[in-house]
């Protein structure tokens, strides 16, 4: 079911702990020396009832014992996750128990195991390498200010949700955009595109036109720029850029296409000429820089930790791997050193009667807010987008047959957001499930809907009701 997977995970570990006190298999050595909290955890499971899990999660028993005893038997556990797991209320406490279960079987500093978190879209790793957040640490801006000779604003920024509510009241003046589809690919669409209308100035870096084209702040820049496809052409030569994949490896991506048009520049140009414009040269080069990309990894190299000889790393074939503690020497980025363990409840799944949990998901033909048809070949689903996906003996309870047309209420501390002309598909879901594709409901995912610590939206996890 929707969101059980924490259930799920402390029902393995129950069983794996209960296995090892018959005929001892965990490496004990490891949680001694590598851990802590290690009892917490293992009393908190000794209190959880296995039907509780059976119940929350919809799966036998016998089935999650097979589970548990592969998890006992392996010698290399990867385990990966996605936005199933991130687009919780709970998820970083779900996350977390994903480190435990790891924890558990010592799947850390070991060749084949650890944890994996899969960030699908262009580069998110490496963004989040490079510092992009809105909450930088202070080692970061030291370094920054170091490197560059200035100093760095301390103040925090605002993530996504936070910007949305910023915009909305009124406190920001210039939202300005490189790259994506802000408008689709955020919640709450209604008050997304409301709170972009009372921005000042909307500045969209874009390589193809989107709906966030179409809402903008009074007034509104499309500034169309160079893809990473295409031949980018600087006073210092042909350049290329860098990106990051999920197992953080550092590569280089260069184009290879003749430019749509011989006026667009590069990424790098445009924040070159806008800084040198706004800012002047005083205390960075902007032109000097962005003539020649190799001088801005130069810039890196002296910033962030782990891209040391970047200019010549990044030019082999397979590019290089960055250092992951962890996986590299079992160390851990605590005050002890060592990996901790977290004991977490789980979270109260339940909902009102004649309401469903509802999850968007993506379709074979998209990618992100990107659709190229209206198939979905993972679901059978042909023609259409605005389907939502329903159990068919839920269907049967409530009399809703195949395509019927329905409305979508979601529910979120008494507002109410509504979505119509959803036909119904039969698939099999578990019940009290739904499902319906992203972006087309975002307008149901409520802006103040999001997960603890993290802050992002629980788009997996949205109470809704079928209106007939």
């Amino acid at each position: 079911k929707i969101n059980s997977d924490a259930a799920l995970l402390q029902g393995i570990m129950k069983i794996m702990l209960e296995m090892d006190a018959e005929k001892p298999f965990i490496d004990h050595q490891f949680i001694s020396d590598k851990t802590a909290g290690f009892g917490a955890l293992k009393a908190h499971l000794a209190s959880r009832s296995l039907d509780d899990v059976v119940v929350q999660t919809g799966l036998g028993l016998e089935d999650i014992r097979e589970v548990a005893v592969m998890c006992a038997q392996s010698k290399a556990t990867i385990v990966c996750w996605a936005m199933g797991l991130t687009q919780h209320r709970n998820a970083v406490a779900t996350i977390q128990d994903i480190v435990n279960l790891l924890l558990l079987g010592g799947h850390f500093g070991r060749k084949g195991a650890g944890a994996c978190p899969v960030r699908g879209h262009s580069n998110v790793q490496g963004d989040r390498t490079m510092g992009i957040c809105e909450k930088p640490s202070e080692d970061f801006l030291t370094r920054l200010g170091k490197a560059v000779g200035f100093t760095p604003p301390q103040q925090h920024g605002y993530d996504v949700v936070n910007a949305i509510h910023a915009m909305a009241d009124g406190e920001c003046e210039v939202f300005f955009c490189m790259g994506g589809n802000f408008l689709s690919a955020a919640p709450d669409t209604e008050l997304t595109a409301k709170a972009l209308r009372k921005v000042a100035l909307t500045v969209q870096v874009s390589t193809k036109l989107n709906r966030s084209h179409l809402v903008t702040g009074e007034e509104a820049l499309i500034l169309p720029c160079l893809g990473r496809t295409e031949n980018d052409l600087q006073t210092g030569g042909f350049q290329f850029v860098t990106v990051e994949d999920s197992m953080s490896v550092v590569h280089m991506s260069r184009g290879g296409l003749k430019p749509a048009s011989l006026d667009l520049l590069s990424e790098p140009a445009i924040i070159s000429r806008l800084a040198n414009t706004t800012l002047g040269s005083d205390v960075v080069d902007w032109p000097h820089l962005s003539a020649d990309y190799d001088r801005i990894r130069s810039l890196i190299e002296q910033v962030i930790p782990g891209f040391e000889d970047y200019n010549e790393r990044v030019r082999n074939p397979d590019g290089f791997v960055l250092p992951n503690p962890p996986r590299d020497e079992q160390a851990f980025a605590t005050p002890s050193g060592k990996a901790h363990f977290s004991v977490h409840d789980l979270p109260d799944t339940s909902v009102g009667e004649d309401r469903y949990v509802m999850m968007t998901i993506r379709s074979h033909d998209q990618y992100n807010t990107t659709i190229y048809g209206l198939d979905d070949r993972y679901r059978g689903v042909k023609g259409g987008r605005r389907v939502v996906l329903m159990n068919p003996e839920d269907m049967s309870e409530r009399g809703i047959v195949k395509r019927q047309k329905v409305a979508i209420r979601s529910h979120f501390e008494g507002e109410i957001r509504s979505a119509d002309d959803f036909a119904v598909i039969p698939y099999s879901i578990p019940r009290g499930n739904v499902a319906t594709y992203f972006p087309e409901a975002n307008v149901l995912i409520p802006s103040r809907s999001v997960a603890e610590k993290s802050n992002t939206p629980t788009s997996k996890w949205v109470v809704v009701s079928i209106l007939t």
